[in-house]
């Protein structure tokens, strides 16, 4: 059995394989994150690896002092991946993004990609056909967009994700609703557009915490499984490990 720690920019998601198969997830913050780790190697006594990836505020470091009966290892950016990098900055590409798209190539090949991750920020990923990695796009969650409507107005106030009942809003905070999440969708939906319209052969990934949020309102047919990124962790520690 494996464990897979994602650190992202906010939480912390834990989740338990036994090969391919996803045994329990969990979603915790970094204020308790040793005692969650610890209770889940309790409850799960067959672990014997864990593999982390972190683009937040823990490090290799922080995870060394974990259970001494497993084996910590880390996916950085000398790390093999099935794919070709292409991206004119290689070194700034985001750890998060590489397993994204070792992910898409594992789970999906011989096809063109997009892997769109609905978290913190949107992150936009294209791997093609021939397993190149291109690049993409990133731009604010739908999190950021709400908090920087409030941040940066003086009267506009914080409100939590909603579905909007119109397209037009008729009244403000509809019409902030509308704002966030039809302009999320809209900008998804014009990527994939762009996309479909390049190239045949395609596939489009949606994951991250907002997917299931969001999937019903795209107007286009795409594979969402918001445990995107822990399956394709789960996938690259393998590959690495061959």
């Amino acid at each position: 059995m494996l464990l897979v720690i994602d650190v992202g920019n906010t939480q912390i998601k834990l989740a338990v394989f036994e090969h391919d198969t996803l045994i329990c997830k969990e979603i915790i913050s970094y204020d308790n994150w040793q005692n969650a780790i610890e209770n889940i190697l309790k409850k799960n006594k067959k672990i014997q690896n864990c593999v982390v990836a972190s683009v937040g505020k823990l490090n290799k470091e922080d995870f060394l002092a974990l259970n001494s009966n497993i084996k910590v290892h880390f996916i950085s950016k000398e790390s093999k991946f099935p794919f070709q990098n292409l991206y004119a900055s290689p070194n700034t590409l985001g750890i998060d993004r590489m397993i994204l798209a070792a992910g898409a190539v594992l789970q999906f090949p011989n096809k063109n990609r997009l892997v769109i991750d609905l978290g913190t920020c949107i992150t936009y990923d294209y791997i093609d056909e021939k397993n190149n990695y291109l690049g993409g796009a990133i731009s604010p969650g739908i999190r950021l967009r709400y908090e920087s409507l409030h941040n940066y107005t003086a009267k506009l106030p914080l409100l939590s994700k909603e579905i909007p009942e119109k397209l037009i809003g008729n009244s403000t905070n509809q019409s902030i609703h509308s704002g966030v999440i039809n302009g999320i969708s809209m900008e998804i939906d014009g990527f994939i557009n762009s996309n479909l319209h390049q190239n045949d052969n395609f596939i489009i990934i949606l994951t991250g915490g907002d997917a299931e949020f969001l999937a019903e309102r795209l107007k286009n047919t795409i594979f969402a499984n918001p445990n995107f990124l822990l399956e394709s962790l789960n996938q690259t520690f393998q590959y690495n490990q061959q």
